[in-house]
C-alpha cells in the first residue's frame, strides 16, 4: 500500500478510535436551555469581534461533536470568553440537551455562495475525507460537520489549530503545514457544500 493511501487510513483509525461521551439528550429540553445560546448562534450572519469572523452555524452538527466542544470550552481547551462563560456553567445533562436539540434541525437545502477557490480547496481536500467526509457531511459521530460551516469561520478555526491556539492532536498535526492559501481553499471548499450546517432558527 503507498504512502498516499497509508496516511489517510490511519488518520481514520485514530478518529475512530478516539473515545468520546455519547450525547444522548431530549432535544425538546434542550431547546429552552438553548436561550442563551441564540443571541449569537440565532442570528443569521451574526459576527465574533476581534477578530471578526461569523459565528459559526450549529443546525445539524453531530451531537456528539458539540458535546465534545462543550466540554473543551469548560476545560479550557478551548479559548474564547464568551463560551468559556456559557458553557462553563452547564451540567452533563444541559449539555446532552442543547446537543440533542442541535443536532435535530435538517440540512440546507442549498449550497451557500463563497468567495474563495472552492475547486482547488477540493483537489487538497482528500486528507481530510478520513474523518470530515469527501464532502464535508462525514459519519463519524465525534468529528464535525463541515459542509454549508461559515467560509471564515472554517480559516479561523484552521489557523487556530495551525498556532495551536485550539488543540486537538489531530487537527494540530493536520494544519501545521497548510499555506494560508491552503487554509482559503479549504475553507471555501467545504463551505460551498450542499446539505450543509444551518444557523438555527428557534421553532
Amino acid at each position: 500500500m503507498t504512502r498516499s493511501l497509508l496516511r489517510p487510513l490511519a488518520i481514520l483509525m485514530l478518529c475512530g478510535l478516539a473515545g468520546a461521551a455519547q450525547a444522548a439528550g431530549d432535544p425538546q429540553a434542550g431547546q429552552s436551555k438553548f436561550a442563551t445560546c441564540a443571541g449569537c448562534h440565532a442570528i443569521p450572519g451574526y459576527t465574533n469581534a476581534y477578530p471578526t469572523y461569523h459565528v459559526p452555524r450549529l443546525g445539524g452538527q453531530h451531537a456528539d461533536y458539540l458535546l465534545s466542544a462543550l466540554k473543551a470550552y469548560q476545560a479550557g481547551q478551548r479559548q474564547h470568553p464568551t463560551m468559556q462563560a456559557n458553557a462553563s456553567p452547564l451540567s452533563e445533562q444541559d449539555q446532552q440537551d442543547i446537543a440533542a436539540y442541535l443536532a435535530h434541525f435538517p440540512s440546507a437545502a442549498a449550497p451557500y455562495p463563497v468567495q474563495g477557490n472552492a475547486v482547488a480547496g477540493k483537489a487538497k481536500s482528500v486528507t481530510c475525507a478520513a474523518c470530515h467526509g469527501a464532502d464535508g457531511n462525514g459519519a463519524i459521530p465525534l468529528y464535525p460537520r463541515l459542509a454549508g460551516q461559515y467560509e471564515d469561520y472554517l480559516r479561523t478555526a484552521l489557523t487556530r489549530y495551525q498556532s495551536g491556539a485550539r488543540q486537538n492532536a489531530v487537527m494540530n498535526g493536520m494544519a501545521k503545514p497548510l499555506s494560508a492559501q491552503d487554509i482559503a481553499d479549504l475553507a471555501a471548499y467545504y463551505a460551498s457544500q450542499p446539505k450543509g450546517l444551518v444557523t438555527v432558527q428557534q421553532e
